[in-house]
């Protein structure tokens, strides 16, 4: 099987894994208990706050994002969330609220739309909650959500706390969990920062965990008050996927060799902004509409006759590869994930072929 070019795969995720973090993989194996485990998660610590935009620690899990998304809903809700559903993760989101036995108030707008902080303010005045759940970047439909706004919003109402998906937004655009006063941000490894699958990260506020530690059930593998006490000693909760901390490592180097997180969504936005002046030259249209854009994830729509398939299809029998649409959008729109370690100058290579297909 022949490994495909660096830099030709855009799907919104997993993303490409620069050949430098894959080669990390290869070292040998440490013990989880040994104080070469404590040494790597002490190093990386500082980076991951740098990353996170956070002062309280940034807890690692092997796991998939969905597995911190458990963990804000077991640690988070007291009785019942009001759940913002603009698409398939939010949706998610939502399910998961009622998988563990809490009550699910939803507020859904419809796909590539998003939800406004003035919306939000209504429902909470209609609805007695405990917590909302959202997410910043929803990437079935392209669509970037004001998170900051929305949280400034929940603050206005007592004891609810903000559970925030951030999973193709953080590393990618900026998130705030100290600015924005977000009480639980989680991610996974595989989106905007390009590492395999197997990896969340997660930054809970002090109130998330004094919340945490009044709630019985809220299990043993995501409980935030174990994971909160094990990171602050440098120790995993459990077994660790020792490959993809290596990973971890690496990659959170070479994010400071560019310049910081700072400049990560700098070529963020280069990229998002291309795609926007490409498609307004091509009359190519956007899900969401300008200003509600994700930066990471560009889901634009086909004219009527066109396949997402055979478009897909079409880049991926010359080497490059990119997202049909989620869901309901599967044939009707396609999905660029230009995010991780893609540069606008390889997405200007994809743009020339797409175009081509789309003509």
């Amino acid at each position: 099987m022949t490994t495909p070019a660096f830099g030709r795969f855009f799907l919104p995720g997993p993303t490409d894994v620069h050949p430098e973090v894959l080669a990390a993989m290869q070292r040998p194996m440490i013990g989880h208990r040994s104080s070469a485990m404590e040494a790597l998660l002490q190093g990386v610590a500082p980076r991951l706050a740098a990353l996170c935009r956070a002062s309280r620690p940034v807890l690692v899990g092997t796991t998939s994002a969905t597995g911190f998304m458990e963990l804000a809903v077991r640690n988070g809700i007291r009785r019942r969330a009001l759940s913002l559903v603009n698409g398939a993760f939010s949706e998610r989101f939502a399910k998961l609220v009622r998988a563990a036995g809490k009550e699910c108030v939803r507020l859904d707008v419809p796909l590539g739309c998003a939800v406004e902080p003035d919306m939000l303010r209504d429902a909470l005045r209609r609805t007695p909650v405990d917590a909302v759940t959202v997410v910043h970047s929803e990437t079935s439909t392209g669509v970037l959500q004001d998170v900051a706004g929305l949280a400034a919003v929940a603050r206005e109402f007592d004891d609810v706390l903000v559970l925030v998906d951030a999973v193709t937004s953080l590393a990618g655009s900026p998130v705030e969990p100290d600015a924005w006063g977000l009480d639980f941000a989680f991610t996974g490894s595989q989106k905007a920062l390009a590492l395999p699958p197997g990896l969340a990260l997660g930054v809970a506020s002090q109130r998330m965990l004094e919340r945490a530690k009044t709630l019985p059930d809220r299990g043993l593998y995501f409980d935030l008050v174990a994971f909160e006490e094990a990171t602050r000693k440098f120790q995993p909760t459990n077994t660790p996927a020792v490959s993809l901390l290596y990973a971890l490592e690496t990659q959170l180097a070479r994010i400071e060799r560019e310049g910081g997180i700072e400049a990560r969504w700098r070529r963020h936005d280069a990229m998002r902004q291309r795609v926007e002046t490409w498609s307004e030259e091509r009359g190519v249209a956007f899900l969401p509409r300008e200003g509600r854009r994700s930066w990471t994830v560009s889901c634009l729509k086909l004219r009527e006759g066109q396949s997402a398939k055979a478009v897909v299809s079409g880049l991926k029998e010359e080497g490059w590869t990119i997202g049909s649409g989620y869901g309901a959008l599967k044939d009707s729109t396609i999905r660029i994930g230009h995010m991780g370690d893609h540069t606008v100058g390889t997405l200007e290579q994809l743009l020339a072929l797409l175009g081509g297909l789309l003509s």
